[in-house]
């Protein structure tokens, strides 16, 4: 039973990875339908948590979302099983990519293909932003946080982390004096 949680990891997380096109924030849907909903192994709430730490962190999004979820379920056995199996099959594709790129990249046919994709990629990313919105419970009177936000690194460059940062201490600051009692 227990090695059957590490081979659910793994396999769970290795379609995720070989199905999924855009990259991490593509695969928010995918893997919240999996650990929520298919599952149940995270509530919503813990699942958003783990989106706010994984993008809070160094390093690839979707990666960082597996081993916290592998962690959570099995500590260093389940991270590594779940890492694994979103690692590989975008390590093996990219790979074959590589080794025979330079023999289609300057064909038509190829370059329609790709910019056919990337109008479906923006898609697969925006789609996820208003389902977290909603689980975050964004509503009218907040949304100017996450908009002023994007704006602020989109429009004048300002790094993340400052974002994050001040975020954070905006939530404490308004947890401490304005919200004590939620």
């Amino acid at each position: 039973m227990v090695r059957r949680i590490y081979w659910q990891l793994f396999s769970d997380f290795f379609k995720i990875g070989a199905f999924t096109l855009g990259g991490g924030y593509a695969m928010i849907p995918i893997i919240q339908s999996e650990v929520v909903d298919r599952r149940r192994w995270l509530k919503q709430e813990e699942f958003l948590d783990i989106i706010a730490i994984a993008q809070s962190c160094p390093g690839v999004f979707a990666i960082n979302m597996s081993v916290f979820i592998g962690y959570k379920l099995r500590k260093l056995p389940g991270a590594l099983c779940a890492a694994f199996g979103t690692t590989l099959p975008s390590f093996a594709i990219i790979l074959l990519i590589a080794m025979f790129f330079s023999r289609f990249q300057d064909n038509p046919l190829v370059e329609s293909i790709f910019k056919g994709i990337r109008p479906a990629v923006v898609a697969l990313i925006a789609a996820p932003t208003f389902t977290l919105a909603k689980s975050a419970k964004i509503t009218l009177s907040n949304c100017w946080i996450p908009i002023g936000s994007a704006l602020a690194i989109y429009l004048m460059g300002v790094n993340p982390v400052f974002i994050i940062l001040a975020a954070g201490f905006g939530g404490y600051l308004y947890g401490k004096y304005v919200s004590p009692t939620e």
